[in-house]
């Protein structure tokens, strides 16, 4: 049985077309591979000026037609109290120094945890995982997204030593409604630099951070009172902090 001429080019144009798709997803694949790795080592010496979540809630703000809020100042790590420094790693990252980006041990804890319990989750993201999110993604809830975050978060632990890690992720986190970064939230609710924030106020700053925009450090409640107990504990534990 012979094979019509059609049938032979469509087969030929099937090809065609396939190995075209092919060759545009692998361009896709190295140019985002070299723009992710750009921009890592970019930030790597060079401040971020503005991250996707800052954007989204500008653009909340203006629809929602309220005045455009946006309060920040990027400060050396030298300038930030080692005391905020133990107390994000006591609440959001207890082996932050040990591992690298993704803490194996706090995810069987968090899954195990989350089996157990009915209304209340716990997360395992570690330090260096929102700090990929907050850089170089957009705020979502997905498993592409959480697949490009980690990601990012082995680039950014193979290209940045863990001190600029910190310093990044401190500067840039939302820390409350149009406040980012801990100068510009020490200067809002402690009126002071970040650099003379007291052991207490670091507590309460940290303790803020899984809900900025609802936790006034400033004007805790009796919940955050009892936190702000247990994080303290949690740093005297921990100890300063020292990054190799």
């Amino acid at each position: 049985m012979k094979v019509s001429r059609t049938t032979s080019n469509n087969t030929l144009n099937f090809k065609w077309l396939f190995f075209k798709i092919l060759f545009i997803l692998k361009v896709f694949v190295l140019c985002f591979i070299g723009v992710s790795v750009y921009f890592t080592v970019v930030f790597s010496f060079i401040p971020p000026q503005r991250t996707p979540l800052m954007l989204k809630r500008q653009i909340e703000q203006k629809k929602e037609k309220h005045k455009i809020q946006f309060r920040h100042r990027w400060i050396p790590i030298e300038e930030i109290s080692p005391y905020l420094i133990q107390a994000v790693v006591a609440t959001e990252d207890n082996h932050f120094t040990k591992h690298y980006g993704i803490d194996f041990g706090a995810i069987r804890k968090a899954r195990n945890f989350n089996k157990r319990s009915t209304y209340r989750k716990r997360g395992a993201s570690t330090i260096t995982q929102q700090t990929a999110k907050n850089i170089f993604l957009w705020p979502a809830r997905t498993y592409l997204r959480k697949g490009f975050e980690v990601y990012f978060t082995l680039l950014i632990e193979t290209f940045w030593s863990k001190k600029r890690i910190m310093e990044v992720y401190l500067n840039m986190i939302e820390m409350g409604p149009g406040i980012y970064g801990s100068e510009a939230t020490s200067q809002y609710y402690f009126h002071k630099p970040a650099s003379r924030l007291t052991r207490s106020e670091a507590a309460m700053i940290a303790i803020c951070l899984p809900n900025p925009l609802r936790r006034n450090p400033a004007k805790p409640t009796s919940y955050m009172y009892l936190r702000q107990q247990n994080v303290l504990s949690l740093m005297r534990k921990i100890g300063p902090v020292e990054f190799r």
